[in-house]
Parts: structure tokens; sequence; C-alpha cells
């Protein structure tokens, strides 16, 4: 009898948001038609079952490089923080990381160029130098580049966070240290980490939720939830529906990027 009772395992709550709908999106890379498509299926989302409250929208980073529309990626999440529909926050990735470096260090564009820098140059309508190892002509990229970009954008990239939390959830680019807590997370880490945290097993503090790392699927573990479908080369953007009933995702898909 005592056997039966205290046996028995209670099944355990899913992670809870503290009452607020979160959608969580993973990398974008410059796919804007798959922004529009996912920025769709989640308003369709809404409106099939409508929030008690003003849902959150996460983006984990890496709007810009590969894809050809970074600076429309940009546009369009500048355009939804002036609209009521959602609260919006904006993480920075490890692709932005690297724009911003570029601003400083112009001999980083060739480095940059190795990583998709160079679509982003011509989503803002700036020519990529011929030669990736000249520094002379990203010294003129970096100028033109400069005078090219919106004062708006600039901020943007800026003012990104490195980390939010919501509930039992923290949501941050790349993943987390294992063993250290939250507050004390490095940016390098937060941008950056793959092996060590994807191998981990967890716990982390909180149920992570991040991009940086692409799968063909998304991955789901107790721990964390990775969200980076590789969208500029698969056409598949995916995003996470959270609530305090567990999750589900969401994803558009517009065709593959051109080999």
């Amino acid at each position: 009898m005592f056997k039966s009772l205290f046996g028995k395992k209670t099944p355990k709550a899913p992670p809870s948001t503290g009452g607020r709908r979160v959608y969580a999106v993973g990398d974008i890379h410059g796919r804007h038609d798959l922004l529009v498509a996912l920025l769709r299926e989640i308003a369709t989302d809404v409106s099939a079952e409508p929030p008690d409250a003003q849902p959150l929208l996460v983006f984990l980073g890496d709007y810009v490089d590969r894809g050809p529309g970074s600076c429309q990626v940009v546009e369009t999440i500048l355009a939804l923080r002036s609209e009521p529909a959602f609260e919006v926050r904006t993480l920075k990735g490890n692709h932005e990381e690297a724009l911003l470096r570029f601003l400083d260090e112009p001999a980083f564009g060739s480095t940059w160029a190795e990583h998709g820098g160079n679509a982003t140059l011509a989503s803002y309508g700036v020519q990529p130098p011929a030669t990736r190892t000249d520094p002379e002509a990203w010294a003129v990229a970096r100028a033109a580049f400069g005078e090219a970009l919106p004062g708006a954008h600039r901020t943007f990239y800026d003012a990104l966070d490195l980390i939010t939390e919501v509930g039992d959830y923290a949501f941050v680019h790349a993943g987390v240290r294992p063993g250290v807590p939250l507050a004390h997370q490095t940016e390098r880490d937060l941008l950056w980490i793959r092996g060590e945290f994807l191998q981990a097993s967890g716990p982390f503090g909180k149920v992570i939720v991040h991009g940086h790392t692409p799968m063909e699927e998304p991955q789901v573990t107790p721990h964390r939830l990775g969200l980076d479908t590789g969208a500029y080369a698969t056409g598949v953007l995916t995003a996470a529906r959270l609530d305090d009933g567990g999750h589900k995702f969401i994803q558009a898909r517009v065709g593959r990027a051109a080999a």
C-alpha cells in the first residue's frame, strides 16, 4: 500500500511563462521573405487563440548576413515595435557582433565576408570589394556602409540585448556556459557557445531558448529549445509558441535559397 502510494510520480508541470504568451523566432539571416511569412503564421495563431494579454515576440538574433534581405528584416522588426500587436524584444547574435566590429574595424570586412557579410552590404546598397583581401577597398566599403546605414538601424544594432527572461525560460542567441549562473554568463558565450552547451544535459537555471546552431528540426530537451533551422539555406524559419501549457512550433517555408 505504502509503495503504491509513495511510489507514484506526480507528472512534472511544463515550464511556466507566468501566464504570458511568448513567440520566439530563430535565426533569420536575411530571409525577409520567410520572416514575413512567419509573422503571418504567428498572427493567424494569435487570432485563432487570442491570449489574455499582449503577447511577447522575442527574436533570438542573427538578423543579417547570408540571405539577401538583411536591411528589410531590420526594417520589418522596427515597424513591429511601433505597433500594439506585440511587445517586441530583440537579442544580439554573433553576426550582429560582426557587423558592429566591421563598423569599428574596416579590415575585419575580409573575415565578415567569409560568413555572409557581403550580402548585408548589398542589402544596404553598398558594393562589396571585388577582392576580399584588399584593406583599402574595405575602408571604402566601410565608409559607404556608414553613410547608407539608417540611424534607426545603427541604434537597433547597438541596443540589442544579450538575454531576456520570462518565467521559467531564458532566451539567448547561442546558449549558456554550463555551471555558470545566468547572471554571470559572458557575452562571448551567449553569442558563440556551441559544443559545451549542446552536449550538456542541464539544468541551466532556466529552460534555454536559443538559436545559433542550425539543425534540420527544432531541438527539444527538458532544459533547452533550439530554434535555428538554417533558414537562409533550407527555406525553413522556425518559431516556438510558449505558454503555461507547454510549447508548439510554428514554421514558414518559402523554398530553398539559390545554391
